[in-house]
């Protein structure tokens, strides 16, 4: 039996897609068994939920539950991947912001400041224990056939990054979901305040994305193919500013960080990001009364200005169209609006920007 797995996941962590080819000699045999019996720590049932979801493929093709694997024939499976908390998840009584709520999903407008799920320095407090405290009083279940208590996190965004997120509350839709993001076929376009303004009107950044070598919790641009993960960010400006501009960006992969490297790569990082080069003065002089008006700015949203505003995809169980759109918050609002007297204050004066 030969193995190949292959991480392909767009959204680290979350879910993985993994290749089985069958031995020269292998009888016919169920393809749920086939996985199964290849596969630690998966149930029987979580195979056909991924069947069932289209989540399993046999050299390219999709196939039904009662499928038997041939000889030399190739089977991958996408899935959503184990997550250790490594402790049990405290339930507690924070608000959440649902947009959208049934029996299979929920959609939550998240605030700048809340950590998605726990980890070192983040034991409480965090989005997971939100909504381990909601299910609780609901008396809902933590997620259906759920052993790994993923709370049906299927993507995540940034402490400092608001906006719309995606949860499952059934392993089946979580799979259907995790196979949506891995073929890009979700939807998500963010917008953010970005220093300067760019000289196209839009454009596509394709650079490869990993962990910065000498500073562990930030990520940088790899040039090598061979080095990094594959990133794709489609932006677009909607408002330019000359010290600043308002632009969408579209992703099709989700690494992390993504758009905030991406930007500062290409000259023009996200305001106030304070990882990335975004919390200084990066277009304009630097004179005291400039200096006073840009610090106000940054009290005015004290975080990076980035803020996931729409997403769509398919429901996993009506297999309707589903599209969401979000507002931009009120700091990142406030903000812009700030920008652009002080734009149009400058046009007035001297009909040019200093």
């Amino acid at each position: 039996m030969n193995q190949e797995t292959k991480d392909t996941s767009q959204e680290e962590g979350f879910f993985e897609r993994k290749t089985f080819k069958a031995d020269p000699g292998q009888e016919p045999l169920r393809v749920d068994k086939f996985l199964l019996d290849r596969m630690f720590k998966v149930s029987r049932t979580r195979i056909q939920n991924a069947i069932r979801a289209g989540a399993v493929t046999v050299d390219g093709k999709n196939i039904k539950p009662n499928y038997k694997i041939n000889p030399n024939e190739v089977a991958e499976i996408v899935i959503p991947r184990h997550v250790d908390y490594s402790e049990n998840i405290i339930p507690e009584n924070i608000p959440l912001d649902i947009v959208y709520e049934d029996d299979d999903l929920m959609i939550i407008n998240k605030k700048s400041g809340m950590v998605v799920h726990p980890g070192v320095g983040n034991h409480s407090g965090t989005l997971v224990n939100a909504l381990a405290g909601y299910f609780e009083n609901k008396e809902l279940p933590v997620m259906t056939g759920n052993p790994d208590n993923r709370m049906g996190l299927v993507h995540r965004i940034d402490k400092n990054t608001s906006g719309l997120l995606l949860i499952a509350k059934t392993d089946f839709a979580m799979t259907h979901l995790a196979k949506q993001f891995s073929d890009h076929t979700i939807h998500r376009r963010y917008q953010a305040i970005i220093w300067g303004q760019p000289d196209e009107e839009e454009g596509t950044i394709n650079k490869n994305l990993g962990r910065h070598p000498r500073y562990r919790q930030m990520q940088t641009v790899f040039t090598e193919e061979n080095e990094g993960k594959h990133a794709i960010t489609h932006w677009k400006v909607i408002e330019p500013m000359y010290y600043v501009s308002l632009i969408q960006c579209n992703l099709e992969t989700g690494r992390t960080h993504q758009i905030r490297v991406h930007m500062k790569h290409e000259g023009h990082p996200i305001f106030n990001d304070d990882k990335y080069g975004g919390a200084t003065i990066v277009k304009g002089t630097v004179y005291s009364k400039y200096k006073t008006f840009v610090e106000g700015c940054f009290k005015l949203c004290q975080r990076q200005a980035l803020h996931a505003k729409e997403l769509g995809f398919i429901h996993p169980t009506t297999n309707e169209k589903m599209f969401f759109d979000s507002e931009l918050p009120e700091d990142m609002s406030s903000c812009l609006e700030r920008w652009r007297k002080y734009v149009h204050a400058k046009k007035a004066q001297k009909g040019t920007f200093i």
